[in-house]
Order: C-alpha cells, then sequence, then structure tokens
C-alpha cells in the first residue's frame, strides 16, 4: 500500500510513477499511512488488511527508474534511514475492492508500536 502524495513528490521530483508500478495493491490518499501503528486494521471494500510494517525498497527499484531509491529511502537529521515506500499488510478478510472504495482505519488497542521494516 503507498500514499498517493509520495507519487506527487516523486513527480515533482522528476520520476513519473504511476499507482500500481512500484508493486502496491492499494493507492490511499489524505491518509497518513507510514504513521500508522503495528496492527492497525484498514476496512477497504468488503476486505481488511491488517499492517505489519514498512516496506523496504532494494536496489531493484532502480531497475524501474534509475535513481528512484534515493527517493524513497532518504535519512533523517540523526542519520536514520527513513523508508518511504509505504506500508506492507497481511488480509485478516478476503473481499472485493474498488477503485474509489472508502477506507476506514481501526486502530490496535494501546501500546501503539511504531512501523519497522519488514
Amino acid at each position: 500500500m503507498i500514499h498517493a502524495e509520495l507519487l506527487d513528490e516523486l513527480g515533482n521530483a522528476g520520476y513519473e510513477v504511476l499507482p500500481g508500478q512500484l508493486g502496491e495493491n492499494i493507492t490511499t490518499r489524505g491518509l497518513e499511512l507510514l504513521s500508522l501503528p503495528v496492527g492497525a486494521r484498514l476496512a477497504v471494500g468488503d476486505a481488511v488488511i491488517q499492517v505489519t510494517g514498512l516496506r523496504n525498497p532494494c536496489q531493484q527499484i532502480n531497475n524501474f527508474r534509475a535513481g528512484l531509491l534515493r527517493q524513497v529511502l532518504k535519512k533523517d537529521g540523526a542519520g536514520d534511514v527513513v523508508r518511504l515506500a509505504g506500508i506492507m499488510g497481511m488480509v485478516a478478510r478476503g473481499g472485493t475492492v474498488r477503485p474509489g472504495d472508502p477506507l476506514e482505519v481501526r486502530l490496535p488497542p494501546e501500546p501503539h508500536f511504531p512501523l519497522t521494516r519488514v
């Protein structure tokens, strides 16, 4: 799952990337995917996806667009790697998902734990 805002940012940096081209099954807009906690559930269409972690892009992404890896893996002020390439999840309940279906976030019980790479 990738947030469309990332695709917008990539476009502004000169990398045309369309929804689905980075292997994501769902593209969202207006939802801070990277800030969701582990175990959050996303109800979309008839399906429910349980968030497991951050996507960890590798060198292969540069085969799609040269230099793209640097755009989705950055370092913060402390030198820590920041992964921007979306999130991973597992299907908790299968079902039909269609473009434009509303998405509902269901947070897990506290304490919440930040996403890490999977």
